[in-house]
């Protein structure tokens, strides 16, 4: 199959469906940390997608074959701007009582309202593809009501990691995820705020790491998570067929 993994730097997915023998290739305007240039698009996803293609990391142009497409889309577009975690940088917090359209930008946060409006236009992008199969992956957030609710929610511990992190998927044409090794939900720890987070996810928030170390680690791409999609996606001839 040919894959695209949009919005992947760490290659993680990539590397889980190259393992199972499929032509697939990561992409993002970051360059990857995986480690595998050679099947890195480092470019923009919204003209990969289109034409089948376009320049690798490592500076080699590669296109799909002739009469060949992507069979399968697993995106995952950034959501800074679009988690709930977020949602409170949005309004001036003195005008919580007042109606949305009434709301003044929050003054620290100047044009995080316009980057919202962006980051929802660019995942809506992702849904007007004319790929058979493809999934959008991201944590809850206001997509639930700007697109429609996700067809799953999915954990790392469903599949064998020891962590937390709802992760909702938007599918089309592709069937629910199973869980494939069921392990308890991982450490917590409890903020000074008395706020409870996930272990991995507290670790982010350490002032003596780079703040792109930061931003890697909240968007961790779990392992057991990866070979779950490779395993169950990776063999799609048959499904969808009697679908649109």
């Amino acid at each position: 199959m040919n894959i695209l993994i949009a919005c992947e730097e760490s290659q993680a997915i990539c590397k889980a469906f190259r393992k199972r023998g499929h032509n697939a290739y990561s992409c993002d305007i970051l360059e990857c940390s995986g480690g595998h240039p050679e099947w890195h698009f480092n470019q923009d996803v919204l003209r990969v997608i289109p034409e089948r293609g376009g320049l690798l990391e490592n500076g080699t142009i590669y296109y799909l074959p002739e009469g060949e497409k992507w069979d399968l889309m697993i995106a995952h577009p950034p959501c800074t701007y679009l988690s709930v975690s977020g949602a409170r940088w949005l309004y001036h917090p003195d005008d919580a009582g007042l109606p949305i359209e009434q709301r003044r930008e929050h003054p620290h946060h100047i044009g995080r309202r316009r980057k919202k409006a962006e980051a929802i236009n660019f995942f809506m992008e992702f849904t007007k593809t004319n790929i058979k199969h493809w999934a959008i992956e991201n944590p809850v957030g206001c997509m639930n009501t700007e697109f429609r609710k996700p067809d799953q929610i999915v954990q790392p511990y469903w599949f064998g990691d020891e962590a937390s992190k709802k992760t909702c998927l938007w599918t089309h044409n592709l069937p629910l995820l199973q869980p494939t090794k069921m392990v308890s939900e991982g450490e917590r720890v409890v903020l000074s705020s008395g706020r409870s987070l996930p272990k991995w996810y507290s670790d982010s928030f350490n002032t003596k790491i780079s703040t792109e170390e930061r931003r890697r680690l909240r968007s961790k791409t779990f392992p057991g998570f990866a070979e779950a999609l490779a395993e169950q996606w990776g063999n799609l001839e048959n499904y969808g067929k009697s679908k649109n």
